[in-house]
């Protein structure tokens, strides 16, 4: 059996991940991961400068709260109608939001109540496009894990170049250029996964033919997440780590790092977090451990240099250091993390379990980010960074500590 396992694994190694589907599949992620990467400079720089921290924790919580309510009922649908089409409809709305966001600043200073209507929309659909992105993967690519890999590395890429162009069309042209070339990202993206090809069966929706309710089928998604205790540990301790690290980082650590060392240097942080996603990703498709969660775990200690790296106030080209070693370290976790869900849950009800921790991952980020003004009021800044970078040590003492997330294998 292990043999007959082995040569499997290996035909799906060798077998060519540049197929048609893919390509376009890789092309929509790239373009759109490209505007996602340069949003939260220009959210942290255009909206900080009119609003201040409260306003950019503001508009970035606006934007996850609907994200976690309702991705949920995205994985529903993705696997009611296809993924496919619940994505291009998804990037139709974002091309809508993105654009008139892009008026509004080409036209003048947008109202705090615009910013957050807009980012409420978008957060929605990126909800409805999640689940199925995630899920897509496997009917692209025969080799899920290659394939995370490969666009982790591209998202890397968009991490790298997305920041640095982002604030160079802030300082050149403003903020509305930045959301009028996101929102031509997501029409882009929509057009690519439009043109997609999938094979007879890919190409049905699961649980096509059969009677069921939107409600049944959240129970079946919560029942198939709930079973897997190496699924929901993590996301639990994933809450913890996205209210007191993922959360607040993006407005302290802008607000430190630009005050200190110039709002031209926060991006350049974020380039050199994209260059350490890069090396992360290439590491993760080529090595392939027996429990890739266990690994994972024990890579993202490296994460804590990112929030530290910030709080010791360190020079630019050691801050671009603790970003590159918590890039890395992300990109590997995520490409295992990734890889396993997608090869332990069954096709039809993948989008929906994905859903799931979805939610579960982002909700703690949504209370970290609306949290973050009111309390950096009260601490400094700098103190709640040092806290972050401690609870980041503590995150992966926990998922290793933790049986069904060691012990999970391979498969």
């Amino acid at each position: 059996m292990t043999t007959t396992l082995d040569r499997e694994a290996k035909e799906r190694v060798t077998e060519p991940l540049w197929t048609r589907d893919f390509s376009l599949y890789f092309t929509a992620r790239v373009v759109s991961l490209l505007g996602d990467a340069m949003l939260p400079v220009a959210a942290a720089l255009a909206v900080g400068a009119i609003y201040g921290v409260s306003g950019v924790g503001y508009v970035l919580a606006v934007w996850t709260a609907p994200f976690v309510l309702f991705v949920l009922f995205g994985g529903v649908f993705a696997d009611r109608v296809g993924a496919r089409a619940m994505m291009v409809g998804a990037d139709l709305v974002r091309v809508l939001t993105q654009g008139v966001l892009a008026v509004a600043f080409f036209t003048g200073v947008p109202p705090l109540w615009l910013l957050m209507a807009a980012s409420f929309l978008s957060g929605t659909a990126a909800a409805m496009f999640e689940p199925g992105g995630k899920g897509m993967v496997p009917l692209v690519a025969r080799d899920p894990q290659r394939a995370n890999g490969t666009l982790k590395i591209a998202e890397a890429a968009t991490q790298l170049g997305g920041p640095v162009l982002a604030g160079l069309l802030m300082a050149l042209t403003g903020a509305g250029t930045v959301y009028a070339f996101d929102a031509g990202t997501f029409l882009l993206s929509g057009l690519c996964l439009a043109l997609i090809r999938f094979g007879p069966r890919a190409g049905v929706a699961a649980g096509a033919g059969e009677r069921s309710t939107v409600l049944l089928d959240l129970r079946r998604g919560w029942v198939e997440f709930r079973s897997r205790s190496w699924m929901w540990s993590v996301i639990l301790v994933w809450v913890f780590f996205g209210m007191l690290v993922f959360g607040p980082y993006i407005p302290l650590g802008s607000r430190l790092i630009g005050d200190r060392l110039g709002e031209a240097a926060y991006g350049w942080a974020m380039a050199g977090l994209g260059a350490g996603t890069v090396i992360g990703g290439f590491v993760a498709i080529r090595f392939r451990p027996v429990r890739p969660l266990a690994a994972g775990g024990v890579a993202m200690i490296g994460f804590a240099f990112i929030p530290l790296s910030a709080a010791l106030e360190l020079p630019l080209p050691a801050v671009m250091a603790g970003h590159l070693i918590g890039g890395a370290a992300w990109a590997f976790w995520s490409v295992m993390w990734s890889t396993s869900v997608q090869t332990q849950v069954a096709p039809d009800v993948l989008n929906r379990v994905t859903a799931y921790e979805v939610a579960g991952s982002v909700s703690g980020v949504a209370v970290g980010q609306a949290l973050v003004g009111p309390v950096s009021a009260v601490v400094e800044p700098r103190d709640l960074l040092f806290l972050s970078a401690g609870v980041s040590a503590v995150v992966c003492a926990a998922l290793l500590l933790i049986p069904p997330i060691r012990r999970l294998r391979r498969v």
